[in-house]
């Protein structure tokens, strides 16, 4: 390996996404992984992944290097949220105006898709390679491999290893590193709902599907196969209805037939899967300084976010945007600087995007089932329309613009405070239609300008 190469530690969605990036650039890449070669072994994450939503700001990434067109036919468009309530009945909110849509899309088909990619372009990959430690002042890496030890040093490392990522473990044994992590109290079990008997998808497929049930729920996204991937979040303990509680198949089923009967009515393999499948944590990582010399992380390694806002892989696909712009403007002399600009741009955009994830698992599990909360969209829809400039609702900002997180956040802040004082009025189910919009409007300019 050459000493001016770039090494890359894990050939995930952000890993494999930022090596095409590189190697489009001219510059020599090595992707290291600890798991085996999926497209040789029986690997499999099956029972582990939640489906991913890819929004703009993912296929402005994926438009930039040219895959867009091979992406395409592995996604399904999602309009909006279909809400199930405990009778089965459902309800539409449209994510964003008509066209508007956020694409369901299998991990592990993407995942190969884009390492198959980076290989294509000459990256060289190298699996069962795990990242034992990384020595700074030597800028040497350590591997674990199949034949022992090896000891590597590369002009430049990224680490795309994950919320439980390597790179960020060496450093955080430096000195003055910020670390925090935090898991919240649900766990997710992957569940599925086939394909009907006549090969055609049991629901609407252009909706992601969500059973709000206040402390719990579960969802479901479209798969090209006509099959749902369902993922059950509940509580791991101390709550009525919680993962602890779930110990045989009777409980299971007075569980779903209780809470998510349209949807038990529709899943055969429920008892097996459940079982099986393992209960998987969910974790909210913040860490600072991203950069040891010439030493970065990139994606969930410096930021893992819980998935209820859908932009994890989003914003990972941002950061190999936003890093690529930064070389290509400053050239590859000076590494240290780039990675320290880098840092510093998006920051506080990351903070901002994780922070919203908290707050719309909220949303997601309760208030979406609220007729208030769905006539609050309704009102906001409307702003939009009739002010397309003016008021542009928090999740239009976050998953169809260019927008900075940070200033999303901002923006949504100011929003929500002229929001609340809207939905006080006693009788605003009956005159929504008729509020003067022109004034909410003039309340927001106001806000903005102080």
């Amino acid at each position: 390996m050459k000493t001016n190469s770039i090494t890359i530690l894990g050939a995930g969605l952000i890993g494999s996404l930022m090596a095409i990036y590189l190697r489009r650039q001219g510059l020599d890449v090595h992707i290291f992984d600890k798991r085996p070669d999926k497209r040789k072994a029986s690997y499999s994450e099956e029972g582990r992944s939640i489906n991913m939503a890819l929004s703009h700001r993912g296929w402005k990434s994926l438009e930039q290097v040219g895959l867009k067109d091979k992406v395409l036919p592995l996604a399904i468009p999602m309009y909006g949220r279909k809400i199930h309530d405990e009778h089965g009945s459902t309800t539409f909110i449209p994510y964003g105006k008509a066209n508007q849509a956020i694409y369901s899309i299998s991990r592990g088909k993407f995942n190969q898709l884009l390492t198959e990619e980076a290989d294509r372009l000459g990256a060289e990959i190298h699996f069962e390679y795990k990242c034992q430690e990384v020595d700074f002042r030597k800028q040497e890496i350590t591997f674990e491999t199949p034949q022992g030890l090896e000891k590597l040093q590369p002009q430049v490392i990224i680490g795309a290893d994950g919320a439980y990522s390597a790179l960020r473990m060496s450093m955080q044994k430096q000195i003055r590193f910020n670390y925090r992590q935090e898991y919240i109290s649900h766990g997710y079990k992957e569940l599925t709902i086939p394909a009907t008997s006549e090969g055609e998808f049991a629901m609407d497929p252009n909706a992601l599907h969500i059973w709000p049930r206040g402390k719990f729920m579960l969802i479901a996204l479209p798969n090209p196969d006509k099959s749902f991937t369902c993922t059950l979040f509940l509580p791991f303990e101390g709550s009525k209805i919680c993962f602890e509680k779930i110990k045989d198949e009777k409980d299971l089923e007075t569980v779903f037939r209780a809470y998510f009967d349209d949807a038990y009515q529709l899943m055969p393999d429920l008892k097996t899967e459940f079982f099986k499948n393992p209960t998987s944590a969910l974790i909210n990582v913040e860490c600072y300084p991203w950069v040891q010399g010439n030493s970065l992380l990139i994606g969930d390694a410096s930021h893992a976010m819980v998935p209820f806002y859908g932009q994890g892989m989003n914003c990972g696909f941002e950061d190999c945007y936003i890093l690529n712009q930064m070389i290509e403007k400053l050239g590859t002399n000076s590494w240290d600087l780039i990675f320290e600009k880098f840092q510093k741009k998006r920051k506080p955009d990351t903070d901002a995007i994780c922070q919203l994830a908290m707050e719309n698992f909220i949303e997601m599990r309760d208030s979406v089932a609220d007729p208030k909360f769905q006539l609050r969209k309704k009102i906001e829809a409307k702003l939009h329309d009739l002010y397309p400039k003016e008021w542009i609702p928090l999740y239009t900002m976050v998953t169809f613009s260019d927008m900075s997180y940070a200033e999303a956040y901002a923006l949504g802040k100011l929003q929500e405070e002229i929001m609340d004082r809207v939905m006080a009025d006693p009788l605003i189910t009956e005159n929504w239609n008729t509020l003067d919009y022109e004034d909410i409007i003039n309340q927001m300019e106001t806000a903005k300008a102080v």
